[in-house]
């Protein structure tokens, strides 16, 4: 049974940082896509950032939302089986369940339907 269990979220002031973890069990990951998709109140759920395995020699590349790009890091720990998000500048309208996701076979990146498993979610709030 495929599990994803997200962790690291939390209260902080504008223009700090949180990382969030997605721990992985149940099957590697190691060659798919996984991404974070997060949901604010009332909006639906949107693509955050996605990694994606890109074959032997040039193994993983990353993808991100206008938004976040520039102010967010996506990287996979292979032996941990796990993917982080490491969220720097963060803006009050980040604020929002953050959710972590896994493609079974590639698809496209930025879609929520294009993902096959989901996380729990891990509340994110930035303050002003």
């Amino acid at each position: 049974q495929v599990q994803l269990v997200e962790s690291g979220g939390g209260l902080v002031q504008a223009g700090g940082s949180l990382r969030l973890s997605c721990a992985a069990s149940g099957r590697t990951f190691t060659k798919y896509t996984m991404g974070w998709f997060r949901q604010a109140p009332g909006k639906e759920r949107e693509f955050v950032a996605a990694i994606i395995w890109s074959g032997i020699w040039s193994g993983d590349s990353t993808t991100y939302a206008d938004s976040v790009k520039g102010r967010f890091t996506i990287s996979r720990d292979n032996a941990k089986n796990t993917v982080y998000l490491q969220m720097n500048s963060l803006k009050p309208e980040d604020t929002a369940v953050y959710f972590c996701a896994a493609q079974s076979r590639p698809r496209t990146i930025a879609t929520v339907d294009s993902y096959d498993y989901w996380g729990q979610g891990t509340q994110v709030t930035v303050s002003s």
